[in-house]
């Protein structure tokens, strides 16, 4: 996009176009690129070095880069880095060109108003205008009139980036009405106005690359400004940006330098821009103004250890330059998303920070969905108890950023289902716009997610009595108004209300009554539904119960998959859910992997101890009811279900045969054996059984006794130390088989799970047997024994049902109800009682009404039979078959609706042409299915394809036959009758063949899976029945009525809804402890293996291997580079060094003259010593002066003073 605008355009309304048209969103940082115009070429490592910081600045941050627009000189390397960034990834980054309208070349191809405009960046060379760069993202095209000359963008230019530096910029909002007002709703409708700031506008940083003279003066008017303006040099870019950094190196404080380093840098500035003395010393004092504020300017120079990219030096000058404090730098950096440069540059030693300003940051880090930021946080003292507030944990719920969900859509679905008779306050299926999600929806909504009868903290009773104190009085009444208010069903009777009462006392003056004791366990659920995985996983290292917090995420992500998909959303959204489950299930099975490998009886208390903070339930039942498959088929899920099966009994081969020897012949269950509890500490255990067993049981002393005979015997038999190590643990053995009374060994034996499969297996086995008797047999006007016997059965089975529901996990009556009919043989089961007491009450009538009780008999014995199949899972082999049996059922409901409409199509068409004379009645319809029905099984009524019809025929024997008239367009039949059987019998009959060839593989491919995941609930479920199958029943439920009345009255027993009915392990908190620090434990150890698997991998090793390859091939590079320099240098050198010995030579050669000319003028002198002279002394003065005047004369006579002006006077 581009706009051309006048010169003196107002900067807010192009920010306003920016902005609104555009629609482009406020930085959070602005980068002003200045340099060289001129075309100049950067060393290949700093152009690298600096396209890559410079995308890396602008995208974390989310930064605007202002550059001249032009293709020459530095823009064209910020192009060039643009173009590596946009062959990359898709995200463009916001780059603004504001180029002078006069020298862009192609001016008329860009006129236009509302255009789109194609334009040619092919540069002529011939032209002095410039064209624009195509990997800009926005221009803007300052026009003054004139053409060919820069300046026209400059002022406009400065004056945009001082309006948006003026800007504020949030680091978040609150999610109410717009983003711009912070305004806050409160619980009773009103709304005031919250700021939530950084305290200052945008910032901008200029960044300089290469450049001539004005480029300084333009870092000195941005040090100058108000507030100044931090600038970054690119050392070794050349010109400009090397003389600031030379200049920066070596300045002293106050902008002085040395004087000799003065004259060098006065000659470096003349030769870099040719310029006279004068021009470079004016020059030199607008450089040393620049000095005078050095602490704004940052050097950015390759290989140094303070800065290793260019993106750090940008930010760190920032925050140098921003003059901020502590926590405004850390929310500029967390607007920035850069956790580096909040560690090393803000979290320093010694550093002040206000109270409350980092718990600030942390709510700020989470909404924002930094995940390093709230890392940071918590390393540097964050305490996750003290933050996390109720107030604040709903405010993370109701905000508006992040990745999108599906909460919304949740707490609307929700809040129809818990109130139907308000409907009409959701204007038509939706939430008010106002509508603030509070906890109670939460715990709704994870209720809903979790399913059965799951209990979230924040629905109970506690919880909802401290909200409403919290918030004030007048929050129930609003709900009341909404329709919305509390659910929790009344009591009767005075007792229980004042019990309640005094349960949810709550003490308001209590500074942690606003805390959570666990943390991380209510941010990872938040993080989960708003489908912020990579802060959930985060969450998830975090805290106690990491396998629970794992399969509690699990399960939400499924179940929100299946809310999305039913909604008819986006297929993405449920894919991502699914996605984020099955990492949350990979891990659970890893850490239970892991901790097995450590500790195998920990591990199996870790599977079964009661999680007080995930509705009481334990990690298996977690497991199986996020349908985690992996997780329940695992070795150490798998040996604690066999231990739960067998219960105490102690058999490994032939168990079934064992057992029904025990069943039948009850004396035989002495010659059994049995394990004791020391064998089995990790065992989970029903409350009742826990409460008994809390009570003493018999004394030790018996026990003491035997002890030390153990002790005796082993002194006695202390020579041979392997034989009396193995007799040793035989006495053991027997010892712990004679401790066990004969009462207890009986009741350990009828409560075995196993026990009780087998004996209801021998009663229904014995039912099927005279339910056989009954209907083969006449059926007399009055019961029989046998019939009446199975009256009984079938009556006593629907008081079972009936306990089921009542016993089954807390909550209310409908929800009972509602988890109960979720089981499949649940529903067939009621449905066969109903129908089986239909028939009894017309057995009992007179005819005809005591036949048609027969047929009902007759019909309901098909069920009884079938039922036979949910036996059959016990085995390894018949289970699975019986699951394929159930997904080839759904497969073929679909198939009858395909083959439904191709035999209507047919039937109907039959029917109209061969009687098209018909009487209305309910036989036609029958007639419609009847024949083309058996004709899918291959029985085609041959003789009524194509009947005889019309004129009479006579036989051989000569009589006459009459053949009916013939049907008009009976000709049609048999044509449309041959596509039928083509359709039914061939296509769709060999496709209904396919689909359930692809079922059988796809479950026999996880048949062993599905075996041991089904062995769960065929264990819990005989696990949690009676001893006694039906009708015998009756009696175990009277004695269930009896214990529980005694248990009121003896007072062993708590509010209803808090007892525990499931099968679970209850430890002391010592014990509780200790599982917990061997789970930290086995996450540490799991992290660690995890780690050195990814560093030890191919794809690690190769990346790393790449990386240093590609550093040795830059520093091989470099090598490359001085070498050529060196090789440049010596050759100048060789030259330099020829020259000298070429005026050494010729030095030699004159010296070698003059000294011929003093021995020539030395015989001269002796020759004339000889003559006659009056005075001698004289006449030798006399002759050396004349001498010296001669030889300099000659001297220079002899030496050219063209050839050596040195030697010239």
């Amino acid at each position: 996009m581009y706009v051309r605008v006048s010169f003196d355009t107002k900067p807010d309304l192009l920010l306003h176009l920016m902005t609104k048209e555009w629609q482009l969103e406020l930085p959070k940082l602005l980068i002003s690129v200045h340099g060289g115009l001129q075309n100049f070429e950067l060393q290949p490592k700093l152009k690298q070095v600096f396209g890559k910081g410079l995308i890396k600045a602008a995208m974390t941050t989310g930064a605007w880069i202002f550059t001249g627009g032009v293709n020459t000189g530095v823009i064209r390397h910020v192009g060039d880095a643009l173009k590596d960034h946009a062959s990359k990834s898709r995200g463009k980054i916001c780059t603004i060109g504001i180029a002078p309208w006069g020298i862009v070349e192609n001016q008329e191809d860009l006129i236009g108003r509302d255009v789109v405009r194609p334009y040619q960046t092919m540069s002529n060379p011939m032209s002095k205008l410039t064209v624009l760069n195509s990997m800009h993202s926005h221009f803007i095209l300052a026009d003054n009139g004139t053409t060919g000359k820069y300046g026209a963008e400059v002022k406009l230019r400065r004056q945009l980036e001082k309006h948006i530096s003026l800007q504020k910029i949030n680091t978040r909002c609150l999610p109410f009405f717009s983003l711009d007002s912070r305004l806050f709703y409160s619980f009773w409708g009103s709304c005031q106005l919250d700021p939530i700031g950084i305290g200052q506008g945008v910032p901008v940083v200029a960044l300089i690359v290469e450049g001539g003279p004005n480029v300084i003066s333009i870092v000195l008017e941005y040090l100058r400004d108000t507030p100044p303006v931090p600038v970054v040099v690119c050392d070794g870019s050349g010109r400009a940006s090397d003389i600031l950094a030379f200049g920066h190196k070596y300045s002293e404080e106050g902008g002085l330098i040395n004087e000799s380093l003065r004259d060098q840098l006065l000659v470096t500035i003349q030769k870099t821009f040719t310029y006279t003395r004068t021009q470079a010393q004016h020059l030199f004092i607008i450089l040393m103004e620049c000095m005078k504020k050095k602490e704004l300017i940052t050097v950015f120079r390759m290989g140094s250890e303070g800065h290793q990219d260019i993106d750090l030096a940008i930010l760190t000058a920032l925050l140098k330059g921003a003059n901020a404090s502590a926590p405004d730098q850390l929310s500029l950096a967390l607007a920035w998303n850069r956790v580096d440069i909040a560690r090393s540059q803000i979290f320093i030693y010694g550093q002040q920070w206000p109270v409350g300003s980092l718990e600030q940051a942390m709510l700020d880090a989470l909404v924002l969905d930094r995940v390093d930021f709230v890392k940071l946080l918590i390393e540097n003292g964050v305490s996750m108890h003290r933050f996390l507030t109720i107030s604040r944990l709903e405010e993370l719920y109701n905000t508006r950023h992040g990745p999108s969900n599906t909460l919304y859509h949740l707490v609307r679905d929700v809040k129809k289902r818990e109130y139907p008779g308000f409907g009409w306050i959701y204007f038509k299926g939706n939430l008010p716009p106002d509508y603030r999600i509070s906890l109670i929806d939460i715990g709704l909504v994870i209720e809903y997610l979790m399913g059965g009868a799951y209990r979230c903290n924040y629905t109970r009773k506690r919880f909802r009595t401290l909200y409403h104190n919290l918030f004030g009085p007048k929050r129930p009444k609003a709900l009341k108004l909404l329709g919305m208010e509390d659910d929790v069903p009344l009591r009767r009777g005075r007792k229980t209300t004042k019990k309640r009462e005094e349960e949810v006392d709550i003490d308001l003056d209590d500074p942690e009554i606003n805390h959570f004791p666990f943390p991380f366990h209510e941010l990872m659920v938040w993080a989960v539904l708003m489908k912020r995985q990579k802060m959930a996983l985060f969450f998830w290292q975090h805290g106690e119960e990491a396998m629970a917090k794992a399969l509690v995420a699990c399960k939400l992500c499924k179940a929100m998959a299946h809310e999305a998909s039913e909604n008819d959303m986006v297929d993405d959204i449920s894919q991502e859910l699914n996605h984020n489950s099955r990492d949350f299930g990979q891990l659970a099975v890893e850490l239970l992997d892991q901790s097995y490998k450590q500790d195998e009886q920990l591990a199996m208390k870790l599977l079964t101890y009661e999680l007080k903070n995930w509705s009481n339930a334990t990690c298996l039942q977690l497991a199986v009811a996020a349908k985690h498959r992996d997780f329940i088929a695992h070795t150490c899920s798998q040996m604690l279900l066999t231990d739960m099966w067998m219960g105490r009994l102690r058999m490994r081969k032939n168990s079934g045969l064992k057992v029904i020897l025990g069943i039948l012949l009850p004396p035989s269950i002495l010659s059994l054996e049995f394990k004791n509890k020391d064998d089995m500490p990790y065992m989970s255990q029903a409350q009742e059984i826990h409460l008994q067993e809390k009570e003493p049981e018999e004394p030790e002393k018996p026990t003491k006794e035997k002890d030390e005979e153990d002790m005796e015997l082993t002194a006695m038999l202390g020579r041979n130390n392997g034989e009396s190590s193995r007799k040793k643990d035989e006495e053991e053995v027997q010892s712990r088989h004679r401790l066990i009374p004969l009462g207890r060994k009986i009741y350990e034996f009828y409560n075995a799970p196993i026990v009780k499969f087998w004996f209801y297996t021998l009663a229904y086995i014995g039912y099927l047997m005279l339910f056989n008797y009954i209907v083969l047999v006449k059926m007399e006007r009055w019961p029989s024994t046998q019939e009446w016997i199975v009256i009984s059965y079938i009556f006593t089975l629907g008081i079972e049902k009936m306990r089921e529901i009542l016993m089954s996990e807390p909550g209310k009556l409908l929800q009972k109800v509602k988890v109960w009919l979720q089981e499949y043989w649940n529903v067939t089961d009621l449905i066969a009682i109903l129908l089986f007491s239909v028939g009894m009450i017309l057995r009992l009538q007179d005819q005809p009404f005591r036949s048609d009780g027969r047929v009902i008999y007759c019909v309901n014995i098909i069920y009884w039979y079938i039922r036979l199949l949910d036996i059959f899972g016990v085995n390894k082999y018949l289970g699975p078959y019986v699951m394929m049996i159930g997904k080839m059922m759904i497969d073929m409901m679909y198939f009858v609706i395909i083959m439904l409409v191709v035999l209507m199509s047919f039937g109907v068409a039959r029917q109209a042409i061969l009687f098209p004379n018909e009487e209305p009645s309910w036989k036609l319809a029958k007639n419609i299915f009847y024949m083309p029905y058996w004709m899918i099984y291959g029985e085609v009524f041959a003789d009524q394809i194509d009947p005889p019809c019309g004129q009479n025929e006579t036989r051989e024997d000569g009589k006459i036959i009459q053949l009916p008239p013939c049907k008009t367009g009976a000709w049609i039949v048999p044509a449309i009758m041959a596509c039928y059987l083509l359709v039914a019998n061939i296509l769709l009959v060999n496709l209904l063949i396919a689909v359930f060839n692809n079922t059988f593989f796809e479950v026999k491919s996880i048949s062993n899976q599905v075996w041991k995941f089904q062995r769960y609930q065929l264990i819990m479920t005989f696990h949690e029945r009676p001893v006694l199958p039906p009708p015998l029943i009756i009696f175990s439920h009277m004695t269930m009525i009896f214990q529980h009345l005694c248990c009121r009255w003896r007072k062993h027993e708590s509010d209803p809804d808090e007892r525990d009915y499931g099968l679970k392990l209850f430890i002391t908190d010592d014990e509780l402890k200790k599982v917990h620090d061997f789970e930290e434990q086995c996450i540490e150890e799991y992290f660690r293996e995890k780690d050195d698997r990814f560093n030890s991998s191919n794809d690690e090793r190769i990346r790393v291997t790449s990386e240093r390859v590609e550093n040795m091939s830059m520093r091989l590079e470099e090598v490359n580079e001085r070498e050529h320099c060196m090789k440049a240098s010596l050759q100048t050198v060789d030259i330099r060094l020829a020259q000298l010995e070429d005026l050494i030579g010729r030095m030699a050669t004159a010296l070698e003259r003059l000294t011929g000319l003093e021995r020539a003028e030395s015989n001269k002198i002796r020759s004339r010593t000889s003559s006659d002279c009056t005075d001698a002394a004289y006449i030798v003065r006399q002759s050396s002066f004349n001498s010296q005047e001669g030889n300099t004369f000659k001297l220079q006579e002899s030496i050219d003073p063209a050839e050596h002006p040195f030697y010239s006077v």
